[in-house]
């Protein structure tokens, strides 16, 4: 929009009026360059010098002892359940996200609000509390130990206890990026393919899945972090029986605490790989998720 005076004013002051306008940024330049210095050192300091350390550790003593430690049978235990309780864990937190997330941004309900709030739980209740909740439950001298032991049944220091631990703490990932993805995008679409004729499962299928998938990625992403890094609930259900209950984050703990400071770090290098996969794929999906959220707050132009 033109000033009030921008008629009166020659063509080049008028466009200098609108270029000031248009930008609110009015610190001196040093100031912008101290603000960005700034935020560079404490990334250097607290992400980049820290993710160096574990690699240049973990390659300490060569790279022939950077496999073996890794080909160590208490270390492939470690991998081996971490990757199984990712691969339990992350498709049930898909199918709940997907389920709730439709549920709330496209339906209205009695329990609603509840089920909202109820989803953010985990990130109020510390990993180590919620832990020990599935000790008092499923312990041997919790609710229902007594029957679980009659039943030669064994979920607290075994994986079944570690699934539910992580099923639990990473549960809000995927629903939480998709419910306002889905509320941003309306109910239009479905709404057009029900009056054509086309039951839930079709509209799911051809219409909701599709302008969500990159939404659904980016919360497969988290929900997969978070399972493999999971120390706090983990810690407490597994009992950390060496070579049988502990995931990548217990061993590392482990072989920490007995002084093998390069076999701890060649284990903490694959979740460091990891971090730094998850990051690209997160930005991937970020820039995926954005653009569809901008289509679809961008009226259909005919």
């Amino acid at each position: 929009m033109s000033t009030p005076d921008s008629k009166a004013l020659p063509v080049h002051a008028a466009a200098r009026v609108r270029k000031h306008s248009l930008n609110p940024v009015t610190e001196p330049r040093a100031v912008r360059w101290l603000l960005t210095g700034i935020a560079l050192v404490f990334l250097a300091l607290f992400l980049v010098v820290p993710l160096v350390a574990v690699f240049v550790q973990a390659f300490a003593k060569g790279i022939d002892y950077y496999f073996e430690s890794l080909k160590d049978p208490d270390a492939w235990s470690a991998i081996k359940l971490t990757l199984i309780t990712a691969a339990i864990a992350v498709p049930l937190n898909v199918v709940f996200g997907l389920a709730a997330s439709w549920a709330i941004a496209k339906f209205e309900f009695r329990g609603k609000a509840l089920l909202t709030t109820l989803i953010d739980l985990p990130f109020s209740v510390s990993p180590v509390i919620s832990g020990l909740i599935y000790v008092l439950i499923f312990g041997a001298q919790g609710w229902f130990g007594p029957w679980l032991a009659a039943h030669d049944v064994q979920i607290i220091f075994a994986v079944p206890g570690i699934v539910l631990a992580t099923i639990f703490v990473t549960f809000p990932f995927v629903a939480r990026e998709l419910i306002p993805l889905m509320q941003a995008q309306g109910n239009d679409e479905e709404e057009a393919a029900h009056v054509l004729g086309a039951s839930g499962w079709q509209i799911f299928r051809r219409v909701t899945l599709p302008n969500v998938k990159w939404g659904l990625l980016y919360g497969v992403i988290l929900c997969n972090a978070r399972a493999m890094g999971e120390f706090g609930a983990v810690s407490v259900v597994s009992g950390h029986i060496r070579g049988q209950t502990d995931t990548m984050p217990l061993h590392v703990e482990i072989l920490y605490n007995e002084y093998n400071f390069s076999a701890a770090f060649a284990v903490a290098s694959l979740l460091a790989l990891l971090a730094l996969v998850t990051l690209a794929l997160k930005l991937l999906a970020e820039r995926r998720m954005s653009q569809a959220v901008s289509e679809a707050r961008t009226p259909a132009q005919h």
